[in-house]
């Protein structure tokens, strides 16, 4: 596997804008093909076309009518998308403007792939229309504002699926942000029970609820992803990925891997090498 790519959010031209747009054209221009990591969001609504998009190690086919959505820190790679037709947008975490679509960006496990039904385009497409009218349109005192309101816009026409439970479950909520914050230093979900001042048996349940998960195998698949990330793309060794994820030394971290993903670090990083 390629090493990876590292992008930082850089709005073009003069103005700090915090939403971007470009065609799938441009990303042709621009993509070498191999893996990346923006520190931004990517979503891309996709009007016709086949290929794919390969994010965090699961790969989507893309076709007519769907959407893609990259979150920060997510590493992914477009493959097979020469005639992809459509738009991306590119925007930083605080870009939209209501709370319920500033809740829903700072989901970290998003969908990363999912079709618009036929009743939805027309409302989907004529949000993103004006989104990208008001994207190009020359800097003015309310040009950077109006982006941001119609992205918020988009994203509710677009109706991600992870858009609905774990918005309803206040106490996920915030287990997420902590578990986001803290995962490196704390594999324990007792800890994040003790932090947020809930029960342990109560944090578990309403962790179930939002995600049909315990809070135990929720933090566990956190620290999983990012060990995965740090062996695929970084290079790191399994003495390394141990340090930076706060285990105590290698082997007490590849028992920790081996026993989530059935093998071990070494192993399961010399098969990623090879595709």
């Amino acid at each position: 596997m390629s090493a990876i790519r590292q992008m930082t959010y850089q709005p073009a031209g003069r103005r700090a804008a915090a939403v971007e747009t470009m065609t799938f054209g441009r990303l042709r221009e621009l993509n070498d093909g191999g893996t990346q990591r923006a520190d931004f969001h990517i979503l891309a609504v996709i009007d016709a076309g086949f290929g794919s998009v390969t994010v965090d190690f699961h790969r989507h086919p893309i076709q007519d009518r769907s959407a893609v959505w990259i979150p920060p820190g997510a590493v992914h790679r477009w493959d097979d998308i020469a005639e992809v037709v459509g738009h991306l947008v590119l925007f930083v975490p605080t870009a939209p403007v209501t709370h319920a679509t500033r809740e829903l960006v700072a989901v970290p496990d998003l969908a990363a792939h999912w079709s618009i039904p036929d009743a939805d385009w027309p409302f989907v497409d004529a949000a993103r229309s004006h989104l990208l009218l008001e994207a190009s349109a020359p800097p003015s005192d309310s040009s950077t504002e109006l982006p941001k309101i119609l992205l918020s816009a988009l994203v509710t026409r677009l109706h991600p699926p992870h858009a609905e439970a774990p918005l309803t479950h206040p106490v996920f909520r915030l287990f997420r942000s902590s578990v986001e914050a803290h995962f490196r230093q704390h594999h324990d979900a007792g800890y994040y029970a003790r932090t947020l001042g809930y029960a342990p048996r109560t944090l578990s349940r309403a962790v179930q609820q939002a995600t049909g998960r315990t809070a135990k195998a929720y933090v566990v698949e956190r620290i999983i992803l990012e060990a995965k990330r740090l062996l695929a793309h970084d290079r790191l060794t399994a003495a390394r990925c141990a340090d930076m994820l706060g285990f105590p030394d290698a082997s007490n971290f590849s028992v920790f891997f081996h026993r989530a993903t059935g093998k071990r670090p070494g192993v399961w990083q010399a098969t990623m090498a090879g595709e």
